[in-house]
């Protein structure tokens, strides 16, 4: 059924969003990468992995947690257990075993040896955590706050904030569902779970043999997202440094996004393929800019309107126009898409995890979204869900723990 001429396509649907859970789907490439053998991820270093981890697996994973503890001590075991059961679970270690009197320290999913698998698990904080339960006030980031309502939000509550987040990626959906029953187990007195959402990776096997994976809305995703190993890069523009206004535990950190995108999949798919690329500012099968044939071509935005058939509103022109105001605002991507089931109205519960990293919420993520605001692109899609929350800085050495500077 189509909506009445007098309706927008937003104003039709919106009485059918609903709060369905989301449930994995498994995602194809178009052509078979070369096979690429799985790997343990580091777990030691000055920043969390998983966030510059490459190639990006193929499934990914968000968990929110309340953190339901007596005290800062609690806080403090809370994450001690945290990161000993993630470097176990990273390195493939193998389960303990006990008098079979007894209920079993492992779930058993994966056997008695767990495959390398490409899992990371990063452990984020959010505002809430820094209340007056743990004397934790002073010590916020200094741009963390709560996400609000930004343009174009209907955040459902129940898939929305948390006092902490654990991001998960690996190369199957057993490996995600074994590792965060574990760090439920370990975690069960301190930590309720509070929302999640899983599916698989924009940047699966097709990144992984070269090319750029597609969103939902058959669009490829990630086209001029910032290198990982160009260290130079991150160091600008992803990881907060010690000379940064921030409290002195958050260097290394990073401030992280989260938010659950639902995509009107169905209303997408009768907009005559002209209008969609115009939206996006990109053509759909190859993924160049409209004027151009490569997928890496620069985009004609510093040419004459005359010469461009990109539009002002598209989105790729509105995210990143690539002129000296946007060159502070450059973010590291590293979402996935989602699919559960469908709504009361019988839509397509479909859309994006979007998971961004920046230096600074204020010149990163922000700064984006106010450009985007407005854009045509609104008319297809409605954030649910997700949350602002600050990355913790890595473990460098054997003796220490996630959060130690923190909570000390």
């Amino acid at each position: 059924m189509s909506p009445p001429p007098h309706l927008s396509r937003r104003t039709f649907i919106a009485g059918g969003v609903g709060a369905s859970a989301v449930a994995a789907i498994a995602g194809c490439s178009a052509a078979a990468p070369e096979p690429r053998a799985a790997r343990f991820v580091a777990f030691e270093g000055a920043h969390q992995a998983g966030i510059t981890a490459h190639p990006v697996p193929a499934r990914g994973m968000q968990a929110a947690f309340s953190v339901q503890t007596a005290d800062r001590a609690g806080v403090a075991r809370m994450f001690r257990e945290l990161t000993d059961e993630i470097r176990g679970l990273m390195a493939g270690r193998p389960p303990q075993t006990r008098d079979a009197a007894f209920p079993a320290l492992d779930s058993g999913v994966l056997g008695p040896n767990p495959p390398a698998d490409d899992l990371s698990v990063v452990v984020s904080v959010g505002a809430t955590l820094f209340d007056g339960r743990y004397g934790l006030a002073d010590r916020k980031p200094a741009e963390l706050v709560t996400m609000p309502f930004l343009a174009n939000d209907r955040l459902d509550p129940k898939r929305s904030h948390g006092d902490l987040l654990l991001t998960l990626e690996g190369g199957h959906s057993d490996t995600l569902l074994f590792a965060l029953r574990q760090l439920m187990r370990r975690t069960r007195d301190s930590l309720v779970l509070r929302w999640m959402v899983d599916g698989y990776s924009r940047g699966s096997e097709t990144a992984a043999a070269g090319g750029t994976s597609r969103n939902l809305l058959g669009f490829k995703d990630g086209t001029a997202n910032l290198d990982t190993g160009d260290t130079a890069l991150m160091d600008k523009h992803v990881w907060v440094a010690d000379s940064d206004p921030e409290p002195d535990w958050a260097t290394g950190g990073s401030y992280h996004v989260s938010r659950v995108i639902r995509m009107f999949v169905e209303f997408w798919d009768r907009t005559p393929l002209a209008e969609q690329e115009a939206i996006i500012g990109r053509h759909k099968i190859s993924g160049a800019p409209i004027g151009r044939e490569g997928e890496h071509d620069e985009p004609p935005f510093a040419a004459t309107p005359a010469d461009t058939s990109i539009l002002e509103t598209a989105h790729i022109k509105l995210a990143n126009p690539r002129n000296s105001d946007s060159a502070d605002s450059l973010i590291l991507r590293r979402g996935f898409s989602f699919a559960g089931g469908f709504d009361g109205s019988g839509q397509l519960d479909q859309g994006l995890a979007f998971v961004s990293y920046q230096r600074s919420l204020r010149r990163g993520f922000l700064a984006v979204q106010e450009r985007l605001k407005g854009e045509p692109l609104e008319e297809y899609i409605l954030p649910v869900g997700g949350g602002f929350f600050f990355a913790l800085p890595g473990v460098p050495a054997g003796d220490r723990f996630l959060g130690d500077a923190l909570v000390s």
